[in-house]
C-alpha cells in the first residue's frame, strides 16, 4: 500500500535546504508501553475509590462537615477531569455518545485508558509494518552545541497514542491541583484536629499526595516543552530525580504549613488564605485589561466567545491553584496568543518564592507563638524550624536544576548565578550583561545537552 506522504530522499529537495540549515532524518519513534496513562489512571480510581470510602465512613459517624468538604473536593476535581479528557479529544464535535456517557458518570479517564491500551496492542501487533498514514515532524535539538534540525516520519497510530498521553498529562495536572491539594490540606487539618488517623484516611492522603507529587513533576515537564516547543527535548533520570525531591519538598512543607496555621486560627485564617488565592486568580486579568488587548479567538475554532471565556476561567483557575501550592513554572500571559510568557522570566521566578518564603515564615511564627498543644510530645520551635529548612532546601534543588540539569541551559542567556549576582551585588549591572553575552555564546557552543 502507498503511503499518504513521502519524505524525498535528495537533500536538494528538501525546501528547508534553502533556508540553510543541516536536515537530519532522525529514526522513527517508537512507541512505549503507556506507563503515564495507567498510572495516572491508577491514581485516579484510588483516590475517588479512598475519597468515598471516607464519606461513606463521616456519613456514618454523623460528621456532616468533614463529609461535605470531602465529597465536594473529590466531585470537583472529577468533573473537570472529564471537562480536559473531552476538551483534548474534542469530543463535542465528534458523534460518541458512549464516550460522553462514561464521562457523565466520572468513568472517563478509566474508558480512555482502555482505548490507549487497545491502540498500543494494535502497534505491538503491527510493529514492523509500514504505515500508509503519516506525517512529518520537525525538532531543532542541540548537539555538540550546535543547532540542527531532525527530521521523522510519525504515524497516524503513534500520533493518535501520544495524543492519549498528552491528555492523562494535562488530566493529572488538574486532579493534583484542583482535587489532591484541597483534598490532602483538609484531611490533614481533620486528623490535626481529631488526634487520629483512621486506615482510610491514611490511605487517601497518601494517593493524595502521590498525585500531588506526579502532577507538579509534570508541570515542570511541560512547562518546558512549552516553553521550547520548537526543540527536541529529553530528560533524563538525574533531571526527574532531581525535579521530583524539589516539588516534594516544596509542595509538602507548604501543606504542612498551611494545616498548622490553619488550625491556630481556624476561621480567622480563611480571610487570609482567600484573599491569598484571589490575588493569584485575578493577577492575569488585571494584567490583561491593563494591556487593552482582545481576548484570544484561536483556542478552539469551534468556540465562542463564552466557550473562549470559560476554557481562560478555567485555565486561570489551574494556574491559581498550582501558585497557590507551589511555583507553576509558567507565566500566564492571556494577551499572548499563546498564553503564556515563553521567556525565561528570573524576575517572575524569584519574587514567587521570596514572597512565598515570607508567607511562611509568618504562618509558622504564628502557630510557634499562638498554636495550641496539637502536636503532643513535639516541640513547636523545632516543627517550625523544620518545615522553614524544608522550603529551603527544595529552593535549593531548584536553583541545582536550572543551574547545571535543565536540557536547554545552554540557550540560557543568563543562568541563575548571573542573575543572583546581578541582584545580590549590584555591581556594575550594564556592564556585566554587556560583559557576559560573548562568555554566554561561547558556552552555548561548548554545553554538550
Amino acid at each position: 500500500m502507498d503511503r499518504v506522504y513521502e519524505i524525498p530522499e535528495e537533500p536538494n529537495m528538501d525546501p528547508i535546504s534553502s533556508l540553510e540549515e543541516d536536515v537530519i532524518r532522525g529514526a522513527n519513534p517508537r512507541f512505549t508501553f503507556p506507563f503515564g496513562i495507567l498510572f495516572s489512571t491508577f491514581l485516579y480510581c484510588g483516590e475517588a475509590a479512598s475519597a468515598l470510602y471516607m464519606v461513606r465512613i463521616y456519613r456514618k459517624n454523623s460528621e456532616t462537615y468533614w463529609m461535605t468538604y470531602t465529597l465536594s473536593f473529590f466531585m470537583f476535581s472529577s468533573i473537570m477531569v472529564q471537562l480536559t479528557l473531552i476538551f483534548v479529544h474534542r469530543d463535542l464535535a465528534k458523534d460518541k455518545p458512549l464516550s460522553l456517557f462514561m464521562h457523565l458518570i466520572l468513568l472517563g479517564p478509566i474508558v480512555r485508558c482502555l482505548e490507549a491500551m487497545i491502540k498500543y496492542l494494535t502497534l505491538w501487533k503491527k510493529e514492523g509494518q509500514e504505515e500508509p498514514y503519516v506525517s512529518l515532524t520537525r525538532k531543532k535539538m542541540l548537539i555538540s552545541g550546535e543547532e540542527v534540525l531532525i527530521e521523522w516520519e510519525v504515524g497516524h497510530s503513534i500520533r493518535t497514542l501520544a495524543m492519549h498521553r498528552n491528555a492523562y498529562k494535562r488530566m493529572s495536572q488538574i486532579q493534583a491541583f484542583l482535587g489532591s491539594v484541597p483534598q490532602l490540606t483538609y484531611q490533614l487539618y481533620v486528623t490535626l484536629i481529631s488526634a487520629e488517623v483512621p486506615l482510610g484516611r491514611a490511605v487517601l492522603m497518601v494517593f493524595s499526595l502521590i498525585s500531588v507529587t506526579y502532577g507538579a513533576t509534570l508541570c515542570n515537564m511541560l512547562a518546558i516543552q512549552i516553553k521550547y516547543d520548537e526543540y527536541k527535548i529529553r530528560l533524563g533520570p538525574l533531571e526527574v530525580l532531581c525535579i521530583t525531591i524539589w516539588r516534594t519538598l516544596e509542595i509538602t512543607s507548604r501543606l504542612v504549613i498551611l494545616v498548622l496555621f490553619s488550625a491556630t486560627l481556624k476561621l480567622k485564617a480563611v480571610p487570609f488564605l482567600l484573599l491569598n488565592f484571589l490575588i493569584i486568580l485575578f493577577e492575569p486579568w488585571v494584567k490583561f485589561w491593563r494591556s487593552g488587548a482582545q481576548m484570544p479567538n484561536n483556542i478552539e475554532k469551534n468556540f465562542s466567545r463564552v466557550g473562549t471565556l470559560v476554557v481562560l476561567i478555567s485555565i486561570t483557575v489551574l494556574y491559581a491553584g498550582i501558585n497557590f501550592s507551589c511555583w507553576s513554572a509558567l507565566q500566564l500571559k492571556l494577551a499572548d496568543r499563546d498564553l503564556v510568557d515563553k521567556g525565561q522570566n528570573w524576575g517572575h521566578m524569584g519574587l514567587h518564592y521570596i514572597v512565598r518564603l515570607v508567607e511562611n515564615v509568618i504562618m509558622v511564627l504564628v502557630f510557634k507563638f499562638f498554636g495550641v498543644k496539637v502536636l503532643l510530645n513535639y516541640c513547636h520551635s523545632l516543627i517550625a524550624l523544620q518545615l522553614i529548612i524544608a522550603y529551603l532546601i527544595s529552593i535549593g534543588f531548584m536553583l541545582l536544576f536550572f543551574q547545571y540539569l535543565h536540557p536547554l541551559r545552554s540557550l540560557f542567556t543568563h543562568n541563575v548565578v548571573d542573575y543572583l549576582h546581578c541582584v545580590c551585588c549590584h555591581q556594575n549591572p550594564r556592564g556585566r550583561v554587556e560583559n557576559s553575552e560573548p562568555s554566554c555564546d561561547a558556552e552555548a557552543r561548548q554545553s554538550i545537552v
